[in-house]
């Protein structure tokens, strides 16, 4: 299955985007502007998808969700539909974290189908992580296991080992929640090896961290501390405090849990101290991006506001010309306009008149068609109640013939016994007459068009004898009518219902008459 990748934004950008999300910001909206006035849709809908990235990582949701939108739009014209279903798995990622999960959900669905359609398997794999993700937080740990796995087979498809590293990692807490932790230390250790072979330091770092709480988790504390020492020098390395802060606190966590409280009165003390710097270095970054966010707001403001009056004194201009012509054109073509609308008027009229008349004919005929459909029906079900009540009386006037002859045959009188005995076959030979059989059947398809059609979608295995039940089932007649018109016992008909149900794989409990009917 071919991978379709879809135009990206240059690197430069995106390491702006995550180191200065404020300085990325502005420069976002300067290539907006610029592709804004090259008319460059693709490039305006990028631009205002990665600007919703930038402020929904900043946690200003409002805003995200306003860019992600307005990117929706522009995306939504062109040819590459992998473009859309990406910014509906952003929106679906937002809508997640605003606890609107509904929502996230109906938009990742959306956003599947299209990869389906497209075959791109990162995208795909992405959004069943999303939605395995989901399942989790949901507790259904089954469907989010399930998806986590498919996820994974598309990913190795695609070759992505970035995307593979992160689906062990979600495999991994999913395995956690569920207290298995030897399948949690394996996934988490598969995710480790590909983050380290696709040299991404900030998740191995995390992944290292699991791998600590896991130890932790089953009292091997030894080696926990190990794995997070481990996590603590690689966040030192790379300056991570957000990373420090959580090293330190399970460093805490592991060395109160033996029990040794001063080691864990430091660590813990250390975690909140990077915590608070951490809370100082996002406040500054907040405060400069809300400048930015208020900035750009600003300029659009004043140049919606330039481009409005440029638009009136345009318009104006064009109308004061335009109206000059009209004044010139008006005195000339006046009187020969309302010449021309009388005729039209009238033309028009006349046309109406016309159209009225076939409108009121064709209605007349349809009117005509419905009560001759409605009075063949009529025809055809009297027909068929005819045949049935007709089947009915013979069956039961033979009934009667048959018990009284049988009675008459346990006398014993052997000159009549022999004679007696052929005519109950020839009445045993009756019931299964195909004639009558033949001419209900007929009657019943001109009423109930297409039910054998729809009968057999549910099996392959139907009779002739099963369809009779189920046409007799279908007109409602009762037990009793029905084993008449089949010549068999009320017991035997009950074994016979009881085989059509498993045909037609009906579900224990529901009404086997009802479900016929409702078809």
């Amino acid at each position: 299955m071919t991978c379709y990748a879809q135009p990206k934004l240059s690197n430069d950008l995106r390491k702006l985007t995550q180191q200065h999300p404020d300085s990325a910001l502005t420069a976002l909206r300067k290539l907006y502007n610029v592709a804004l006035d090259k008319n460059d849709v693709l490039t305006q809908g990028l631009c205002l998808q990665q600007m919703g990235k930038v402020c929904y990582n900043q946690g200003h949701y409002a805003q995200a969700l306003e860019f992600y939108l307005r990117a929706e739009k522009q995306l939504a014209a062109q040819p590459n539909k992998n473009l859309i279903a990406a910014n509906m798995g952003e929106l679906g990622v937002l809508y997640y974290y605003n606890k609107q999960t509904q929502k996230s959900m109906g938009l990742y669905l959306k956003a599947l189908s299209i990869y389906n359609e497209t075959g791109n398997l990162e995208g795909r794999a992405e959004i069943m992580g999303n939605i395995g993700h989901l399942y989790e937080k949901a507790k259904r740990y089954d469907s989010a296991l399930y998806y986590q796995n498919a996820a994974l087979g598309n990913y190795r498809k695609a070759g992505h080992i970035k995307g593979a590293a992160k689906i062990y990692e979600n495999l991994g807490s999913v395995y956690e929640d569920l207290a298995k932790y030897d399948s949690a230390g394996v996934n988490f250790t598969n995710a480790l090896k590909l983050y380290n072979d696709a040299g991404d330091k900030v998740a191995s770092i995390e992944v290292i961290n699991n791998l600590g709480d896991i130890y932790r988790k089953t009292q091997r504390y030894d080696s926990s501390l190990v794995y997070t020492r481990r996590a603590m020098a690689m966040a030192k390395q790379t300056d991570n405090t957000y990373q420090m802060a959580s090293c330190t606190k399970d460093m805490g966590q592991a060395f109160a849990l033996m029990e040794r409280m001063d080691s864990a009165y430091h660590y813990a003390e250390l975690s909140r101290r990077f915590s608070l710097e951490v809370y100082s270095k996002e406040g500054m970054e907040q405060t400069a991006f809300l400048q930015v966010l208020y900035d750009m707001d600003k300029k659009s403001d004043e140049i919606t506001h330039l481009n409005n009056i440029r638009k009136v004194n345009r318009i104006v201009g064009i109308a004061v010309f335009v109206v000059a012509i009209l004044l010139a054109v008006l005195v000339i073509v006046i009187f020969s306009r309302q010449r021309l609308k009388i005729k039209d008027q009238q033309a028009l009229a006349r046309q109406q008149a016309a159209e009225h008349e076939f409108t009121q004919l064709e209605l007349k005929n349809k009117h005509l068609e419905e009560d001759n459909l409605r009075r063949q029906l009529e025809v055809k079900s009297s027909e068929l109640s005819t045949h049935t009540l007709n089947l009915i009386r013979n069956n039961q006037l033979l009934e009667n013939l048959r018990s009284t002859l049988q009675a008459m045959v346990k006398e014993d009188k052997r000159d009549q016994k022999k004679q007696m005995q052929q005519i109950i076959m020839q009445i045993n030979e009756s019931f299964n007459h195909e004639q009558n059989w033949k001419e209900f059947t007929t009657a019943f398809e001109q009423v109930h068009q297409k039910f054998y059609e729809n009968i057999r979608q549910y099996s392959n295995e139907l009779t002739s004898a099963d369809m009779r039940l189920i046409a007799l089932l279908r007109i409602n007649l009762d037990s009793s009518d029905i084993a008449t018109l089949l010549g068999i016992s009320t017991d035997s008909l009950r074994v016979s219902r009881y085989r059509l149900r498993k045909k037609l794989n009906i579900a224990q409990g529901d009404n086997l008459t009802a479900f016929i009917q409702s078809l």
